[in-house]
């Protein structure tokens, strides 16, 4: 009998099914990465937008008008956005009625 006799294997056929669940692990993990930072990135552009219009809807509450430009809540409310990362197009058309607000995200 031959107890004790190793079986010839391939090494590379013995490598090859790790290595492409590994591959196929790491794509899965670099997907779900870029899918919870994209998440992450209209998250905090939609709260610059809630941020603008909950001071100027304050503005109004306060004043009882609309304030005239993005300058006019950075320099009386207290509203810090950042410039480098965000474009904010604020256009207030009447002191009655609620400007237009768009935040335009400047980086990736």
């Amino acid at each position: 009998m031959r107890r004790f006799v190793s079986k010839r294997r391939r090494p590379l056929a013995g490598l090859l099914l790790p290595t492409a669940a590994t591959l196929v692990i790491i794509a899965f993990a670099a997907w779900g990465a870029d899918s919870v930072s994209e998440a992450a990135r209209e998250e905090q552009l939609g709260a610059v937008r809630r941020s603008v219009t909950r001071a100027a809807v304050h503005c109004y509450a306060i004043e009882g008008s609309y304030p005239p430009s993005l300058d006019y809540l950075e320099e009386h409310y207290g509203l810090t956005v950042d410039k480098a990362r965000y474009s904010i197009h604020y256009h207030c058309f009447a002191s009655n009625l609620m400007p237009e607000i768009d935040v335009i995200p400047l980086t990736k």
